[in-house]
Formats: C-alpha cells, sequence, structure tokens
C-alpha cells in the first residue's frame, strides 16, 4: 500500500509533483549553492515544489581515479549551508550505515544507492533514523521486489519511503525503463522517475589514459520524463548541471541547466491534462 507524507511544505505521494534535482555531486562549495540558487528559481517560477540533491561522496565510481565528491564532514558542511541559507529540502546518499547518524543531522532525506538498494542494514539503519528514505531501485532488481525494501523501512517503524526508478540493465553499457514498473511500484509507495540516470550507458566510454566513465543520451531525457509523468510517478529526478561537458560525475547524462525550464513547463502541462481529465465525469 502506498503512504502518502510530508517534508516541510512538500507533500510526497499526495497527487502533487514535486521535482528532485542538483548536480551529481558536490564539485565545490560555490558550485553547489550556484546550482542550488538556478534550480531553485526556475522550479519557484513555475510553482513547482523542489527538494535539492547532491551527493558528499559518490563511493561507487567505477574507476578508483574518478572523482568522488569532497567527503562526509566537508560535504554535510555545504549541504547545511544551502539547506539554511536557501531554505531548501535536502537529499543525499548514503553508503556506509557508520554515516547514516551524522548525514541525518543535516539532510532531510537519506538515499539509497541503487547498487546498494537490497543492503538490509544500511536501508534500516536509515529507517531508523527517523528521516524519509529514498530507495533508488537496482537495475539488477525487478519492480515486485522492491517491496521487500519498502517493508524493512516499515518494519523498522518509518513509513517516509518512497521509491525511485532508474532503468534496468539491458545487457551491457545499457539501460532501458520499462514504463509498467512505475505502476507496479506505486502499489506499494510513491515512486519518483529517474530521467537523467535513465538515459546513462554505464560505464561505457575507457581509454587507457584515463579512467572508465559511464557515457549518456541526454536527448531523451525530456521525452521519458513526459512519459514518466503521463504514467503518474509523483516526482521526477534530475540530475542538472551549468556545464554538463565539464561536470566532475555523470555529465554525459546530465541535463543543462538552461533547459530546465523548458523541461518542467512540459511536465506541469501533462500533470494538468491528467488531472483535468481525471476530474470530469
Amino acid at each position: 500500500m502506498s503512504v502518502s507524507f510530508q517534508i516541510g511544505d512538500i507533500h510526497i505521494g499526495s497527487g502533487d509533483l514535486f521535482l528532485i534535482a542538483g548536480p551529481c555531486v558536490i564539485e565545490s562549495e560555490e558550485h553547489a549553492i550556484r546550482m542550488a540558487e538556478i534550480i531553485k528559481g526556475v522550479a519557484r517560477s513555475l510553482g513547482f515544489p523542489f527538494i535539492f540533491k547532491a551527493s558528499y561522496d559518490k563511493a561507487n565510481r567505477t574507476s578508483i581515479r574518478s572523482f568522488r565528491g569532497p567527503g562526509l564532514k566537508e560535504g554535510l558542511r555545504i549541504l547545511k549551508k544551502i539547506k539554511n541559507e536557501l531554505n531548501l529540502a535536502v537529499l543525499t546518499d548514503v553508503h556506509e550505515t557508520a554515516d547514516v547518524s551524522k548525514v541525518a543531522e543535516v539532510v532531510d532525506i537519506l538515499q539509497i544507492p541503487a547498487f546498494l538498494s537490497r543492503q538490509t542494514d544500511l536501508v534500516v539503519a536509515a529507517a531508523l533514523s527517523g528521516r524519509a528514505v529514498n530507495i533508488k531501485k537496482g537495475q539488477f532488481v525487478a519492480p515486485w521486489d522492491m517491496r521487500h525494501a519498502v517493508e524493512k523501512c516499515r518494519e523498522a517503524g518509518n513509513s517516509q519511503v518512497f521509491l525511485t526508478e532508474r532503468g534496468a540493465s539491458f545487457g551491457y553499457n545499457n539501460l532501458v525503463v520499462d514504463m509498467r514498473s512505475l505502476s507496479i511500484m506505486r502499489k506499494f509507495a510513491p515512486v519518483v522517475f529517474d530521467a537523467t540516470h535513465a538515459v546513462q550507458l554505464p560505464s561505457s566510454q575507457s581509454d587507457d589514459k584515463g579512467p572508465t566513465v559511464s557515457g549518456g543520451q541526454p536527448e531523451y531525457i525530456p521525452l521519458l520524463a513526459r512519459a514518466a509523468v503521463a504514467a503518474g510517478v509523483d516526482g521526477v529526478f534530475l540530475e542538472v548541471h551549468d556545464n554538463p561537458k565539464e561536470a566532475k560525475s555523470d555529465g554525459a547524462n546530465a541535463l543543462e541547466s538552461t533547459k530546465l525550464r523548458g523541461v518542467l513547463k512540459e511536465l506541469l502541462a501533462i500533470k494538468q491534462g491528467l488531472d483535468q481529465s481525471h476530474a470530469t465525469p
């Protein structure tokens, strides 16, 4: 059963459409704040509820030489500053149970990365923190099996849990999105669609001179986001960057910030059309 709840003035699972967005990783304090300000300005002008997202540590990068972020202490300092000075709800990844209590002191939502969606100790620790928990569906997990992750949270006494779809592995270095999964998972939790990781081509770009990195097809971000909203998701997840070509993580599948307004306007139009059709007898 899907359970709705509230984070500040943002309603999760109530029928309102909300946005989770930000750069993949905190590249610097100045950049993270600038991105939060840009996205907030666009979202607020459209009346689109917004949760800021950035990671203090990308612990699951493919190469040991890849940029991971500023680390726990510095990353949380920056996220706290964004939360307090910009008055935003904040979400970030946790990879270790030992980090959960410190992260929960700062952020509003703890995110379980897709690769860790079946890690019971981590999911339960996040649930026990009392913060809302976003579990990203693993690329290797069937949508109906994500109910077990939700049950882990609820058994720990936390019903503030939602799921994020980011595609399923389709052979090597490719992902596809089965839109049926959105409806399946909404039977037991609110669902967010990650339109940027869904167009990622994992570990598809490599050579002998640098780290292996993921490619992407960002031209399909608007298309998949529109389809997901039409399918009835509760929220949309977008990694947004002002210069994707220079991003330190996942730039190949990020949405350029200048394109954000156009995408959000389309999503709101689809949502409005759906609401009107449901209200018509």
